[in-house]
Order: structure tokens, then C-alpha cells, then sequence
């Protein structure tokens, strides 16, 4: 069957077949239909849709562009978590080690920055010498051995994702909610795991902008993963703001290393607490949350998920000197304080503008195959509901550049909405699917 046709029939809304979907994604896989007919496919179904069904087809077309792990051999019970995309979100770097030290191994296929929103890959990459191509061998060999492993897309696993991804962040497909779910859901199939926490942000710095459209999502995923035999719960997580201060690469590296020695931003170690209690309970580890934070606060107050995070960056050629001692990250050359421009109460935080300014200093991609500036970023000094004075350090720019510093000081401050009446700030956790 033509690729033309099977674009046409989308464009005009009609339902394509399992078939249909299958031959178009092993072209493209195979490299037989060219990414400008993708990109074409990809805005029809972001345009006219998939129902659930077509949506069910396109995740398995995606896994069987590759081959997928059995890991029964190396534990019972493999977790993995999977956010859909945040701005200041680097919960992975906490979680894996967190969930890995208390007994579960974790085992994640990740993905790289995606429109606004950061990508846990590029922030790992801060770290001299850390690898994200592992092979199918190596995955398993460290799963096994250090009960720990994130790494990107390979040729082995789920490979259309990889290229349907990296397309979809250039080409205005990122925020449809068929794409999205076989994205996430293929990648979970593909590596073989058993039990999947999901966490789907909502708000102005999340692709669902509501909540009934992050429950939607929430919900077609577990479907999805659940009619395939894995054990599945959904957080609907607040990202009307950014998670923790940091957001940009190296600098959310650096504060994920403070939340693993104990310190960190609240939200932030809040945060990861949930997520990793939920992968408790999936993983039938606990019985509640209660039990499972019962479990996982010792360990990250007390160095456990810190030795395992120290092992795991070992494990994939990390400079391990490097986290040890965050001061030879990546660095910008120009690191500039913005004072507040008034008194008064953090009414609002834009996060897509946040990471939006990231992105124009240079720590996401404006197009395909872009270089990322790991050193580049924003660290907020101000959040939601708390109060500052005029000519207080409102956020830091960490910048290589002055023309887009400057320009990013203008949007940042844009992006602060002000009350002189106190102001609470959203919750973190809307509800969590089951």
C-alpha cells in the first residue's frame, strides 16, 4: 500500500488499519517512506485523531519495528516510570536510584528534550563520559548487576519511536495524545518491564493543559498497558510552574544531587517520593503509600539512593568525580542575577516560558539534530506563594551569550504574574489513576 494513501486517509478522517499502520511505520523504519510523508502523517493525526483502537495498533506497530526483551531470566519483577514531559522535571535522576536501592530493579529506555520541556537523556549527558547507547547486551548485563539502567533508543528496541520522536519535536506533532501514548507505551513493551508508573503532567508548562485531558491520556495508557499484561498506575502531576528551581541540564543534574544527599527543593523531593512510592506498589514492595515512604525516605536521607546513583553513573562510563563534586559539570561563562521588579506575593510561573527561555540560551533544540548547551539554564529564586522584595534576586541566568541573554531576561520577567495578597501554590499531585 501506498504511503501517499494511508496520509490521505487520515487527512480525511477516516480510521486506518492495523495493516495500514504497520506497513507505515516499518517504512519508515526501514527508511522507504522519507520523513517529509511522516511529517505529513503526523499532522493528520494530530488534526483528526486516532481512536483507541488505532492508537493500540500504532504502539505494537512500533515495537515490532524492533525486538523485545524477555527479562524474566534477570529478576521477577522489573519497574519503570515515565514522565510526559515537564519543564524542570528531572525526577528519573532521583527515582531510578531511589526505587533500585530499595530492592526494585529499574530498567528505562528514555528520551531526549522534547519541544519546551527538558529530556532526561540530555541531562545525563551533563556527565563527562555517561552513555546512552547501551546495547540490548549491556542493558541487560547492568539491569542485572546494578539493578539500574537508563538508556536512549537503540536499533534493537522500538527504533520508529526514536525516529518518530525526534521528528514529532520538530515539526509541531508533540502534543497529541495518540502520539504521545504509543510513544511512552511502545518503549515500555519494548524493554520488557512488568509494572509502569506513568507520570502525566497537567498545566500551562505540560502538553495536556487541562486535567480531563492529562486524565484522558492517563487512562489510554494504563488501557494500553494493561490489555498487555504489565501492572500500571498514572500520577496526574501540577506543572503550572516548574518542578524544583532548576531547569536547563547541568543545573537540574546539580539539584537532583542535592535531593539525593537529603537537601533539594521540597516539591521536588516530595515529588519523587510519590513516584517512587507508586513503582513500590506496582511492584508489590508495600501495601500503601504510607509503607512505601516508610521505605524510601531512609534511603534518601540516609546516602542508600545516593550509593546506588554513584554506582549506576559507574556502570555507564560516568565520571563519577564529577557528581561528586558538581563544580565540573558544565558551567556557562556568564551567570547573571535578575532582581524583582516589585514587592510582593509569586502569584504565577509560567513554565512553558521558563522552558522556552531554556531553550533559547541553548539547553533544548529549535530543530532536528540540534547541539544541546548542557551548561545553559534558569534557576528560579522565587516560586508560587512566596514573597520577595523589590530588587531581590528573582531567578539566575546561566548564559553563553549576551544578545540572548538579554532577550531571556525580558521573557523570564514576562512570565511572573504578582498579588500583594498571599498566594497558595498549586498542589503537586492532582490524583493518581489506578
Amino acid at each position: 500500500m501506498r504511503a501517499v494513501d494511508i496520509i490521505a486517509r487520515k487527512r480525511d478522517g477516516l480510521r486506518l488499519s492495523a495493516e495500514e499502520i504497520d506497513s507505515f511505520v516499518q517504512g519508515f523504519t526501514q527508511g522507504t517512506v522519507p520523513d517529509y510523508q511522516v511529517a505529513a502523517w503526523l499532522m493528520a493525526i494530530v488534526l483528526r485523531g486516532m481512536d483507541r483502537q488505532e492508537t493500540i495498533d500504532l504502539t505494537l506497530a512500533i515495537v515490532h519495528s524492533g525486538r523485545q526483551l524477555d527479562l524474566s531470566d534477570i529478576a521477577p519483577f522489573v519497574a519503570d516510570k515515565h514522565s510526559t514531559g515537564g519543564v524542570g522535571d528531572k525526577t528519573t535522576l532521583v527515582v531510578a536510584p531511589l526505587v533500585a536501592a530499595a530492592g526494585v530493579k529499574v530498567g528505562k529506555m528514555s528520551g531526549r528534550g522534547l519541544g519546551f520541556t527538558g529530556g532526561t537523556l540530555d541531562k545525563l549527558e551533563s556527565i563527562p563520559g555517561f552513555r546512552t547507547d547501551l546495547s540490548v547486551a549491556e542493558f541487560r548485563a547492568q539491569l542485572r548487576s546494578v539493578g539500574v539502567v537508563v538508556t536512549g533508543q537503540s536499533a534493537d528496541l522500538a527504533p520508529a519511536d526514536g525516529k518518530l520522536y525526534a521528528l514529532r519535536d520538530v515539526t509541531a506533532t508533540v502534543n497529541s495524545r495518540p502520539l504521545m501514548a504509543s510513544s511512552v507505551m511502545s518503549k515500555k513493551i519494548a524493554t520488557g518491564t512488568n509494572g509502569i508508573v506513568l507520570d502525566v503532567k497537567v498545566g500551562r508548562g505540560a502538553f495536556m493543559k487541562t486535567e480531563q485531558e492529562a486524565l484522558d491520556l492517563a487512562a489510554l495508557m494504563v488501557d494500553i498497558g494493561r490489555g498487555m499484561g504489565r501492572s500500571v498506575r498514572a500520577v496526574i502531576s501540577d506543572m503550572n510552574q516548574p518542578l524544583g528551581r532548576a531547569v536547563g541540564n547541568a543545573v537540574e543534574l546539580r539539584e537532583a544531587l542535592d535531593t539525593l544527599h537529603g537537601r533539594g527543593p521540597a516539591d521536588l523531593r516530595q515529588h519523587c517520593l510519590t513516584v517512587a512510592g507508586q513503582m513500590l506498589l506496582v511492584a508489590g514492595e508495600a501495601r500503601d503509600d504510607a509503607e512505601a515512604c516508610a521505605r524510601l525516605e531512609p534511603l534518601l536521607d540516609g546516602g542508600g539512593a545516593w550509593a546506588k546513583f554513584c554506582e549506576w553513573i559507574a556502570a555507564q562510563g560516568g565520571d563519577v568525580s564529577s557528581v561528586e563534586e558538581p563544580q565540573l559539570l558544565p558551567a556557562a561563562r556568564i551567570v547573571r542575577e535578575l532582581p524583582a521588579p516589585r514587592n510582593g506575593t509569586v502569584a504565577g510561573v509560567d513554565a512553558q516560558e521558563v522552558g522556552l527561555t531554556s531553550m533559547l540560551l541553548g539547553g533544548g533544540r529549535a530543530k532536528k539534530g540540534d547541539a544541546v548547551d548542557h551548561a545553559v539554564g534558569v534557576v528560579l529564586q522565587a516560586k508560587i506563594g512566596e514573597r520577595v522584595e523589590k530588587g531581590q534576586s528573582l531567578l539566575t541566568l546561566h548564559a553563553n551569550d549576551e544578545a540572548t541573554l538579554a532577550e531571556a531576561q525580558e521573557r523570564l520577567l514576562a512570565a511572573y504574574t504578582w498579588s500583594d495578597d498571599p498566594v497558595s501554590p498549586p498542589p503537586l499531585t492532582h490524583q493518581i489513576v489506578t
